[in-house]
């Protein structure tokens, strides 16, 4: 082989073995940034994020991606004083009326809390979306929204005992306070510049 054919040879060789070289270093940030998302998901829906893993397996991370991307497109907004007080009254006769009238008082429960998400902004769609939508800011309580919203529909049909029924009500008290309480986006905000930073 000539001088010439051998330079152009290990010439050849270098660009594969540059090429080799920044494509490892390009697999090896997206994972250390995959890693990264992964953690802040974690960390940001807790519970929830054991359940999207369950439910959607490899594509859990980009699910929940997608639900923190669709929220903050919302408009939501805490409640005015005016409307906390009103929405507080209407939570305390439901809980009185559930003496007299358990499944009555777990169907306005569930009411409430539809117009609670209604007056902070939330689309009211299927209540699958509705619980994934609660989850971006409200993921240490959207297992009570699961679990009581699943006893009033059995409550419905007449299949849930007068127990289970006081669960529900304890469920949707810990969904309900939380909604009127927390402000809209907090937790959602790092999310968002994580997601815009993977782009």
């Amino acid at each position: 082989m000539s001088d010439q054919g051998v330079l152009i040879a290990v010439i050849a060789t270098l660009i594969v073995l540059g090429l080799v070289a920044g494509w490892a270093v390009v697999a090896g940030m997206k994972r250390r940034r995959a890693r990264q998302l992964t953690a802040q998901l974690e960390d940001q829906f807790g519970p929830e994020y054991q359940r999207a893993r369950e439910k959607y397996g490899r594509e859990a991370d980009r699910e929940l991606t997608k639900r923190v991307d669709r929220v903050r497109r919302l408009h939501l907004t805490p409640l005015k004083a005016e409307a906390r007080e009103g929405f507080s009254a209407a939570w305390r006769s439901t809980q009185t009326r559930f003496v007299d009238d358990p499944q009555l008082a777990v169907a306005e429960a569930d009411r409430l809390i539809i117009d609670v998400m209604e007056a902070r902004g939330y689309p009211m769609v299927d209540f699958e979306r509705r619980a994934a939508d609660i989850s971006v800011e409200h993921p240490q309580v959207v297992s009570d929204y699961r679990a009581a919203h699943e006893i009033a529909v059995r409550s419905r049909n007449h299949e849930a005992s007068t127990e289970e029924l006081r669960k529900a009500m304890v469920h949707y008290k810990a969904l309900f306070q939380d909604l009127l309480v927390r402000p809209a986006h907090e937790p959602a905000r790092e999310m968002e510049e994580t997601a815009t930073s993977r782009r």
